[in-house]
């Protein structure tokens, strides 16, 4: 499938042309050749050049990304860590697909990180889907954190649940015992301590 043809790459394109709009901006043609038939060198000048605008740097790293050119994992990373959660979501969907074998630490890096724990549902999500080495301890790592009381990251908490129950690794029973009795994560605890296998 070509980026064309992608429908998170579809959902991106709408998202973009609507965020320019509503800037009062007219759309620039700059942005439909970004979104039509680019090779990767044309789309790697389009992320790298000076003084490119946000929306042509992200539609470029994500069009590297789905054709697997690992020039666009530092500009998906920092998009991964983005305070906009759509940005957030089209970067995690690219890396997923960009086969480089940085992209679980970095993942975890940024998942791990209680400064940014507001932004990490989407390196949260991102860990679960690689099922890497990195992913198991970093989601435990989040998830004891969002178990203290009062804490207000529980949407951060419940991915790590979720995540750890397609994980379905034995290393997390004990967290997802602890958080049984949470009452917004106890259900999800619940049904994914019913996925993991072993005593």
């Amino acid at each position: 499938m070509n980026s064309a043809e992608d429908p998170e790459f579809c959902s991106m394109i709408d998202r973009l042309r609507e965020e320019i709009g509503n800037g009062g901006e007219a759309i620039p043609a700059a942005f439909e050749e970004l979104a039509g038939p680019l090779g990767t060198e044309e789309l790697h000048t389009a992320l790298t050049g000076p003084g490119r605008p946000l929306w042509a740097r992200e539609i470029a790293a994500f069009r590297l990304g789905l054709a697997g050119d690992r020039r666009a994992f530092e500009a998906l990373v920092l998009l991964l860590n983005h305070r906009d959660p759509e940005r957030c979501v089209s970067a995690a969907y690219a890396l997923g697909r960009l086969g480089d074998p940085r992209t679980a630490r970095a993942a975890a890096a940024l998942a791990t990180n209680e400064l940014r724990v507001a932004y990490a549902l989407s390196p949260v999500r991102l860990l679960a889907e690689l099922r890497a080495p990195e992913s198991v301890p970093a989601l435990v790592a989040v998830l004891e954190r969002r178990l203290a009381a009062g804490d207000p990251h529980w949407r951060v908490g419940l991915a790590c649940v979720e995540g750890l129950g397609t994980l379905a690794d034995t290393r997390a029973r004990g967290v997802l015992e602890a958080a049984l009795p949470h009452p917004r994560l106890g259900g999800a605890a619940r049904e994914a301590l019913g996925r993991l296998g072993g005593p």
